[in-house]
């Protein structure tokens, strides 16, 4: 099993900045994709950004060049840098995992609030 909790949410202005982490914990060694997932009011679910275990990485098309997902040294923490913010990225952040044995899991979420 795996574990992931995110940190990082909070209200800001657009234009504004934000980082998001999300730490893994369990079965660590047999995760191969860790991404952020997001749900908002508009469009609903929709992946945000994914890193592979090679890290490489994978962003959706409406946060290209404004969302920079990472990872640390150890690989049991990644983060989402969001800049120039927009009120339509208001939603639901939720950390997601993909191990070996093909079982994906998801975080609780962090709430992250873009006013204009």
């Amino acid at each position: 099993q795996v574990q992931l909790v995110e940190s990082g949410g909070d209200s800001v202005q657009a234009g504004g900045s934000l980082r998001l982490s999300c730490v893994a914990s369990g079965s660590i060694s047999s995760i191969t994709r860790m991404g952020w997932w997001r749900q908002t009011p508009e469009v609903g679910g929709e992946p945000v950004a994914s890193i592979l275990r090679d890290g490489s990485t994978k962003y959706g098309d409406v946060v290209k060049g404004r969302f920079t997902i990472s990872r640390d040294g150890t690989k049991n923490t990644i983060y989402l840098q969001m800049n120039s913010l927009k009120p339509e990225d208001t939603g639901l952040y939720l950390c997601t995992a993909a191990t070996s044995q093909m079982l994906e899991y998801k975080g609780q979420g962090t709430q992250v609030t873009v006013s204009s």
